[in-house]
């Protein structure tokens, strides 16, 4: 699966070669409340077809009357704002008093697209900034401190993962996890070292890690962007991996099993040299309790655990690692 902005850009491609003009429409600024946040981006064509979303459905009927009307500048980028007056609110139905701004840029050279999809593509962070008055493109790589920003001359946007998952196991419940982690943009590792699960692994864009579980996590050098997740109902191989991953940065680490295996589990990892915070970090049973019994629905558990994490963390403390690193 694609996470939603590389969808948008692969369809961008595609559109290019057609006989229709293109924009690309990007959120530069919310306030109060809004149904999608800063960056979000959605292309649409002269024929009214878009793809993306800019606003959870309020706005895009009056983008496509703009589009289709000839309303947007064919060789110049335009800035528009929505939910500025308490009439604008209700018309476009944002939420009580949300407002957003929209910056339409036509896209007209292809090669800059090409070039972002092959960069993200071998898993880089990447910076595109704009120059408004020109309309160049300028593709740079990317830090984990970079972020959107918006001056009125230039407009950067960050595209490619920014999340990581390293996931030990390849086994079915795996594959569920890494296929809905790569929908919510997350770069995924699979680490088994058992020859006979490898072999069956198909799942594409994944990065799949022979090595032993400890190592696999010293390898992809673990920061606070990055989850843990271990699944393989074998404790040595789960164990190697928590040992490491406990001491890192890592945001979550979380372990399959039940509560008494992960009782066992933590009773293990205290004859080492982990300390009693650092084994109370650990996430065991993975996952959020909805009652999950099947390898989709534990997928969806560890997942919205993951959300809940990152959210929580966001709402608690605006200063703290994600926020200076992973948003």
């Amino acid at each position: 699966m694609d996470s939603i902005d590389l969808s948008v850009l692969k369809v961008l491609h595609e559109w290019l070669t057609k006989r229709h003009a293109v924009w690309l429409v990007t959120v530069i600024g919310t306030y109060g409340s809004s149904p999608r946040p800063e960056g979000s981006m959605l292309i649409i064509r002269s024929d009214g077809q878009l793809v993306g979303s800019v606003s959870g459905g309020c706005i895009e009927d009056d983008l496509i009357y703009r589009a289709v009307n000839g309303y947007f500048p064919p060789d110049k980028v335009d800035v528009l704002s929505y939910g500025e007056t308490s009439e604008e609110a209700s018309r476009f139905r944002l939420p009580c008093g949300g407002a957003i701004r929209l910056l339409v840029e036509p896209v007209i050279n292809r090669e800059w697209v090409t070039s972002l999809l092959e960069l993200i593509g071998s898993h880089r962070l990447v910076k595109r900034i704009l120059d408004l008055s020109s309309n160049q493109i300028e593709l740079l790589d990317a830090g984990p401190e970079d972020t959107l920003s918006y001056d009125g001359k230039k407009l950067v946007t960050i595209h490619g993962p920014r999340w990581r998952l390293l996931i030990i196991g390849a086994g079915q419940t795996s594959y569920f996890l890494a296929k809905m982690a790569q929908a919510l943009d997350y770069l995924v590792f699979v680490c088994d070292p058992r020859e006979e699960f490898r072999q069956t692994w198909d799942l594409k864009d994944t990065v799949l890690m022979s090595e032993m579980p400890d190592d696999a996590v010293q390898a992809i050098q673990i920061d606070a962007c990055t989850a843990v997740i271990a699944l393989t109902h074998d404790a040595k191989l789960d164990d190697m991996a928590l040992l490491e991953a406990l001491k890192s940065p890592a945001f979550y680490v979380g372990a399959l099993g039940s509560s008494l295996n992960n009782k066992r589990r933590r009773e293990r990892l205290a004859m080492f040299d982990l300390s009693p915070d650092e084994i109370g970090r650990l996430h065991g049973p993975v996952g959020l309790d909805i009652g999950s019994r099947t390898p989709p629905e534990i997928a969806v558990s560890i997942l919205a655990h993951l959300i809940s994490t990152r959210n929580l963390a966001r709402r608690v403390d605006v200063s703290n690692t994600y926020q200076e690193f992973c948003l």
